[in-house]
C-alpha cells in the first residue's frame, strides 16, 4: 500500500506541527505542502498532529482514505 498526504489549503493555519514530525515529507510557508515521501507510519504521524485536521491520507490507488 502506497500512501499520499493531502493538505486541505483552507484548512491548513501554518501551525508548523506536520513539518516538525516530518521534515521530509513537509514544508510549511504560508500553508504546509507535500514535498517529499516518507514512511507511511511518519506521514500518519505528522497528520494526527496536524491541530486543524488540514491533512488526510489517501491509499495512491484507490483513493480509499486511511485518515482521519
Amino acid at each position: 500500500m502506497t500512501l499520499v498526504a493531502l493538505i486541505d489549503p483552507n484548512a491548513c493555519s501554518a501551525h508548523g506541527v506536520c513539518e516538525d514530525v516530518a521534515p521530509e515529507i513537509f514544508r510549511v510557508d504560508e500553508i504546509a505542502v507535500v514535498i517529499g515521501t516518507g514512511p507511511d507510519e511518519l506521514m500518519i504521524a505528522a497528520a494526527a498532529q496536524c491541530p486543524t485536521t488540514a491533512i488526510r491520507i489517501v491509499e495512491r490507488e484507490t483513493g480509499e482514505q486511511i485518515y482521519p
